[in-house]
C-alpha cells in the first residue's frame, strides 16, 4: 500500500471513503443521521498546509485519507477514514504516522485530535499510538471549540473527546 500527498483530483475519491466510513461509525454508534463528507473547503484546507495524505491501491486510487493543519504549534488531525473494505489491514495507522511525522519534523510541540471515545477504532485506537484523553474542560480553548461545533452538527458531546499527543 502506497502513502501519497493527496491533491485536488483526489477530493471526490476521499469523500466517497468519508460516506462509506460513515456506516462503519453509525454501526458503531458514534454517528447518526444523514452521512456527510468534507468539503472542497475542508479539504483544501488540509492541502494548503501540505497535510493530506491518501492511501492508495495498486492502481493509484485512494482507498483512505488523513488530513490535518497547523494551529497553535499543534498538528490537528481533522478527518481520517479507510474504506471499510480496506478497514483492519493497518491503513489507518500508516496514515497517522505520516502525519505525526510530518508534525516532528515541522518541530511542533504536539498533535491533537477530536474523536469518538467508545469506538474500538477511535479513541482507543489512538491510544495505542501514545494520545491521551482530554476530557472537555481539560482541552485547550481550540478544541473545546471543536467539540462544540461537532455538537451543533448533531455529535453526541457525551461520546466526543479531545485527545493530545506531546511531541
Amino acid at each position: 500500500m502506497r502513502i501519497r500527498p493527496a491533491t485536488n483530483h483526489d477530493f471526490a475519491a476521499l469523500r466517497a471513503i468519508e460516506l462509506a466510513s460513515f456506516e462503519t461509525l453509525r454501526a458503531a454508534g458514534g454517528v447518526s443521521g444523514e452521512p456527510s463528507a468534507s468539503s472542497d473547503d475542508e479539504l483544501q484546507h488540509y492541502l494548503d498546509h501540505a497535510l493530506l495524505y491518501a492511501a492508495c491501491d495498486a492502481d493509484d486510487v485512494p482507498v483512505g485519507y488523513a488530513g490535518a493543519y497547523v494551529a497553535e504549534s499543534s498538528l490537528h488531525i481533522g478527518e481520517m477514514d479507510v474504506h471499510p473494505s480496506w478497514q483492519r489491514k493497518g491503513l489507518g495507522r500508516q496514515l497517522l504516522q505520516t502525519l505525526l511525522t510530518e508534525g516532528r519534523a515541522r518541530n511542533l510541540d504536539n498533535a491533537t485530535l477530536t474523536t469518538d471515545r467508545f469506538a474500538a477504532f477511535n479513541a482507543p485506537f489512538y491510544a495505542t499510538l501514545g494520545f491521551r484523553l482530554l476530557e472537555v474542560q481539560d482541552c485547550p480553548p481550540r478544541l473545546q471549540a471543536i467539540l462544540a461545533a461537532e455538537a451543533e452538527k448533531g455529535l453526541d458531546p457525551l461520546r466526543r473527546v479531545g485527545m493530545l499527543l506531546t511531541f
